[in-house]
């Protein structure tokens, strides 16, 4: 009798137990969260943005007689139109879009230097690089940074579109909350990458005007990627989050709003265009801030200020 008692009383643990084997089998590739099989993928191979953010700028050299020493190192890609590129280049740059920028690095052999016009459009394509297994910087301020004669781009972004604005403001940034993962589709992460990616690319470069978020916030998820200093000290649009890093295996991609236009600030738009365009690749909808704060608060800014070059370095003409 008392051995029946104890096969009766064992019975509901055996349950639990089989239950609980049933819980922790691996879960079956197919059904997992595309989002999470893409994002675990660059997690895994050093792709959070914080990675692909590491050392992607670098700055004309100061004078003339540095600049071969400077472009030793890199095979240059530019990503003007074909007549300012023939009106002007660094001389070995190969002339480029974003249709032919991969296959165009596939033939290079050093690292890559990616130039445009302010060093914008140069982010997105350097971010669709170094997730495609490529080295690759942007070159600061772009052409317009290299020489004085190809300046016009950055002279006439340069602005005070948010002094005295309403929508600049002193007071905290919004709380940071949680939201949905953006929906992608696919079963593999380095398939759902290059796919990603090529997407990025094929919508071109995307930018928005400062007073088309200063005139209605709301409609935006803005994000000031500043640190926390700089926004208690400058202030910042109406209704911004501050969400940086902005890491994925940190969590804070959680922080960001998939059902509206991300619209990342920074000093230039040449950091909100890094951000942009990898929040596009992960299946954000995102656009950087045309010329960040040097078109919003110019003649107050204290750094990261564009200035005309007052040597202009060498280009070539073809």
């Amino acid at each position: 009798m008392k051995k029946l008692i104890l096969l009766l009383l064992m019975i509901p643990l055996l349950v639990l137990v089989n239950c609980k084997k049933d819980v922790d089998e691996p879960t079956d590739p197919t059904t997992k969260d595309p989002y999470k099989v893409l994002t675990e993928y660059m997690i895994d191979n050093d792709m959070d943005l914080p990675d692909v953010l590491d050392g992607w700028i670098t700055a004309a050299p100061a004078t003339i007689d540095e600049v071969d020493a400077f472009l030793a190192p890199y095979d240059i890609i530019d990503l003007r139109g074909a007549t300012d590129y023939e009106a002007g280049h660094i001389e070995g740059a190969i002339n480029a879009t974003y249709g032919t920028l991969l296959d165009v690095a596939a033939t290079t052999t050093k690292p890559l230097l990616v130039v445009c016009y302010t060093g914008q459009s140069a982010g997105h394509a350097t971010v669709a690089l170094r997730l495609s297994g490529f080295e690759a910087k942007v070159l600061k301020w772009g052409m317009s940074g290299w020489n004085s004669n190809n300046s016009g781009p950055w002279e006439a972004s340069i602005g005070d579109a948010a002094v005295d604005h309403t929508s600049w403001v002193t007071t905290a940034t919004v709380p940071v909350v949680t939201f949905n993962d953006p929906v992608l589709t696919g079963t593999d992460g380095a398939t759902m990458l290059e796919t990603q990616v090529a997407e990025m690319l094929a919508g071109g470069f995307q930018g928005i005007v400062n007073t088309t978020v200063l005139d209605d916030p709301s409609v935006y998820f803005i994000n000031n990627y500043w640190d926390q200093l700089d926004v208690d000290h400058y202030g910042h649009i109406d209704l911004a989050y501050r969400v940086k890093p902005l890491s994925i295996e940190n969590g804070e991609m959680e922080n960001i709003d998939p059902s509206k236009t991300v619209v990342t600030y920074c000093w230039t738009g040449q950091t909100s265009s890094m951000v942009t365009a990898y929040l596009n690749v992960i299946g954000y909808n995102a656009v950087s801030l045309k010329a960040g704060t040097n078109g919003m608060i110019y003649s107050v800014l204290e750094s990261h200020k564009f200035v005309t070059p007052t040597v202009d370095l060498p280009v070539v003409t073809e």
